[in-house]
């Protein structure tokens, strides 16, 4: 038969308490943790933002007047000289309609010529009361009249060369010839959407790229004003399609003094040096502007955590943590934040796991960083 034992309750709440109590100890140890001294330094930062590269000097170049084209004198990416010629546009019926200009102004001047005469006579008989004034003022008109028509018919003639002058197309700056879309015995006329080619001036090139409103507040307070800032920013980089970068430098030569209501951003245009004719114009790629922040406090990213836009890090106040937002700029190496609010010279950090902690931990500092 078995027996029942029967425990006092009084004994078994005190084993029960000593049980959970050892279990508490257990939870209460210290963690460890690398912590950070908070020190202020000078850092270089670098930014990219996309770009897009131009010649210098890019022309569209359109016929003035209509015809075919009766010879292409270029070829595409050839380098020509200011005065070149590039095309030649059908000339026949503008040689004849300067001829027939030509032939105008002749019998205009000898309509002109012999209106004088006829003045000139009247105004003999008109002194020796032969003619009336009325006969003096018809022939004195007709020769007016006769002089108007001989300017309407140099004027006729001015346009007719111009005309004329206009079927040899020719490069109005040094520069390389792009693509050329159109060919010989193709009818171009001056309304084409298209141009017969682009002349670009690539000895230099330009490279365009946008700054927001902050970005561009930022760099102004900087370096205190839009003149400062042209002249004290450093040279800066290009970064090609191709992920290389190219081996020259360049300034930034213009800001943009409008922000641009459609995208809230203003424009900047750096110049690079192409000697070597390396970058065309057309192309894209990236800017990478450094920018040194003297006196500055710097911190680990992996000492923060993103919560909700703000920007976390945890303090070691009295060997606990403390979370505490902080402002850090939005340009940044990818392993540090430049902090422009929350943290001051000495405090100690977390210097990483941010994101897995809360405030009240106990901290150990394993190991310190300065």
């Amino acid at each position: 038969m078995r027996k029942i034992v029967l425990v006092p309750a009084a004994l078994l709440l005190a084993a029960l308490t000593v049980s959970c109590g050892s279990g508490n100890e257990e939870g209460k140890r210290t963690a460890s943790y690398k912590t950070y001294t908070v020190d202020t330094t000078s850092r270089t930062v670098e930014s990219s933002y996309s770009a897009t590269i131009r010649g210098r000097q890019d022309i569209d170049i359109y016929p003035q007047v209509s015809g075919t084209i009766t010879k292409v004198c270029v070829t595409e990416g050839q380098k020509v000289r200011k005065g070149d010629i590039l095309f030649i546009i059908d000339q026949v019926p503008y040689k004849a309609a300067l001829m027939t200009a030509e032939a105008n102004v002749a019998a205009a001047e000898a309509g002109v010529a012999t209106a004088q005469l006829t003045y000139d006579s009247k105004v003999k008989l008109f002194d020796e009361k032969v003619i009336s004034q009325f006969e003096l003022q018809s022939a004195e008109n007709a020769l007016l009249t006769a002089k108007a028509t001989l300017a309407q018919c140099e004027a006729q003639r001015v346009n007719a060369e111009n005309n004329l002058s206009y079927t040899t197309v020719s490069s109005p700056a040094d520069g390389v010839v792009g693509t050329i879309p159109y060919r010989q015995g193709t009818l171009v006329s001056s309304a084409m959407a298209q141009p017969l080619t682009t002349i670009s001036d690539n000895s230099q090139m330009y490279v365009y790229f946008s700054f927001n409103e902050t970005q561009l507040l930022s760099l102004l307070k900087q370096y205190g004003s839009l003149d400062a800032t042209l002249e004290e920013m450093p040279d800066i980089r290009l970064q090609l399609s191709d992920g290389s970068i190219y081996e020259k430098t360049g300034r930034i030569e213009s800001i943009s003094g409008v922000i641009d209501r459609a995208t809230g951003t203003a424009s900047l245009r750096a110049v690079f040096d192409n000697s070597d004719k390396l970058l065309h114009s057309g192309a894209s790629g990236r800017v990478i502007i450094p920018v040194t922040y003297e006196g500055c406090i710097v911190i680990p990213q992996a000492a923060t955590s993103e919560l909700q836009d703000k920007t976390i890090t945890y303090k070691v106040v009295d060997g606990k943590t403390v979370g505490t937002q902080i402002k850090v700029l939005p340009q940044n190496n990818g392993r540090e934040y430049i902090v422009t609010e929350g943290l001051v010279p000495g405090d100690v950090i977390v210097a990483e796991g941010a994101g897995l902690l809360r405030d009240g931990i106990t901290v150990s500092a394993a190991t310190t960083e300065e």
